[in-house]
């Protein structure tokens, strides 16, 4: 999947890959994706909950040899 920006969060405990995440997100425009990294767990869950709070969609998410991976579209 294309992504117009690509965050690393991998090795930060939460709530560091939320706080990059809102960070990236906010330069983005409007229907823009954000692929992002991490390998703390609780990422899943944290950054599903939050692109449905704030209006964003979660079009994917894998894990790969222990580095979870989000695309995250923009609301």
């Amino acid at each position: 999947m294309k992504a117009d920006k690509v965050l690393d969060a991998k090795g930060l405990a939460c709530p560091m890959p939320i706080v990059r995440t809102k960070k990236a997100i906010n330069e983005l425009v409007s229907g823009q994706i954000l692929e992002i990294h991490a390998t703390d767990q609780g990422s899943k869950s944290d950054l599903t909950a939050w692109a449905k709070s704030g209006g964003h969609e979660l079009l994917k998410d894998t894990e790969e040899e222990g580095v979870l991976k989000f695309w995250i579209k923009k609301g």
